[in-house]
């Protein structure tokens, strides 16, 4: 009897296929459990309990609060697959909490979920999904992997407006063979569809909005309470070297900001960039903004050939919700890349992530640098 690729792209039958699933709670990795159940597929759900689930994150809204465990668990016993929940505090706490509080007081503005599926997500769960045997982790993001000449090929979803292909531009191509993304090809109206059809109990749950550990969206106050004492008041300055007030900590700060400045009205004024080792917060106008020039470091490739000083015609994304913009990449010998675009990019902020991309193709990406802060007028 001869046996098909199934729809994972293993060459067995479902029932001989043993998925890991990540199920955070939600209606997208719920979906993505249950369609796999339902299609005879030896499923294992897995439920990440990330850090202390008390009051600050019970509400809804909230990625990752205490009732997403118990919703998990009760889809998998609604769908009769396995479900464990594993303790993963100590490292989320280090690789992502850490990092978000570290990454602010250093003058940039961090990205903490492109990093916890860059470390808990994707490093530490894939080698626990392989430990217990399995083929494949699948999870629910919009993303679509799709079989290349060299290897696996990560691409944007179906759904441009679900396409989370900006937060996965980390995963390495090892990793890129191993994971599975079955919701890369729908919409969320389709999944929410599929929820309804199945009858989850989640299927009219709401969507996550808020970092998990970050309920109220007070990014200073988390950084505070990380790092006690480390945020130090000091002056705001223009570019012109003129003194136009002070401020309470420059982790309040990200460029680009215009609010929250309190320079009694004059400008319009935005942050063009932040001095950490003088405690000085830098404005300016509008137009100072603008750069064509970007750094990279640790820069994941995804190409299928290396990327070297000759420079590769992409377009790039700079903030998740920003547009592509056309640029030609250049290799670095760091190990970073350098991106000149052909239009400059308005308020490139360090610590986000500048994403590569040759048409749907996702080609890799990088963390934004902080670049030297120069004298200022006198």
């Amino acid at each position: 009897m001869t046996i098909e690729t199934n729809s994972l792209g293993f060459h067995k039958a479902p029932a001989d296929t043993r998925v890991v699933v990540a199920m955070s709670g939600g209606v997208d990795s719920s979906v993505t459990a249950a369609l796999l159940a339902e299609q005879g597929y030896e499923v294992i759900g897995i439920t990440l309990q990330l850090f202390d689930y008390g009051a600050a994150t019970a509400r809804p809204g909230s990625c990752c609060a205490g009732q997403d465990i118990h919703d998990a668990r009760r889809v998998a016993d609604e769908r009769g697959f396995s479900h464990y929940v594993l303790d993963f505090e100590d490292r989320f706490r280090e690789d992502v909490m850490e990092d978000f509080a570290d990454t602010y007081l250093a003058g940039e503005t961090p990205i903490p979920c492109v990093k916890c599926n860059q470390t808990v997500k994707f490093r530490d769960l894939v080698k626990r999904a392989k430990d217990l045997g399995a083929d494949a982790l699948a999870t629910g993001h919009y993303v679509q992997r799709i079989g290349g000449q060299t290897g696996a090929e990560l691409h944007c979803a179906v759904d441009p407006d679900k396409d989370q292909s900006y937060f996965l531009f980390a995963t390495t191509q090892e990793q890129l063979d191993y994971v599975r993304f079955p919701l890369g090809g729908m919409t969320k109206a389709e999944t929410r569809a599929h929820a309804l059809r199945l009858g989850l109990s989640v299927a009219e749950k709401a969507e996550s909005m808020d970092i998990c550990f970050v309920p109220q969206g007070n990014y200073a106050e988390v950084v505070e309470k990380l790092r006690p004492g480390a945020a130090e008041p000091g002056e705001i300055v223009h570019l012109d070297g003129r003194v136009l007030g002070t401020h309470d900590g420059v982790i309040h700060y990200t460029v680009g900001q215009r609010r929250g400045l309190d320079i009694g009205g004059i400008g319009p004024f935005y942050v063009v960039r932040l001095d950490v080792e003088n405690r000085r917060v830098i404005v300016g106008p509008d137009d100072a903004l603008m750069e064509d020039r970007v750094t990279v470091r640790d820069l994941n490739w995804l190409g299928s050939v290396p990327l070297g000083d000759e420079g590769i015609e992409l377009s790039v994304k700079l903030r998740s919700l920003q547009e592509r913009m056309p640029a030609i990449v250049y290799g670095t010998k760091d190990g970073g890349a350098e991106v000149r675009l052909h239009e400059a990019g308005r308020a490139v902020a360090p610590g986000q992530a500048c994403v590569f991309y040759d048409g749907e193709r996702v080609m890799g990406g990088g963390w934004i640098a902080r670049n030297p802060v120069v004298a200022l007028a006198a």
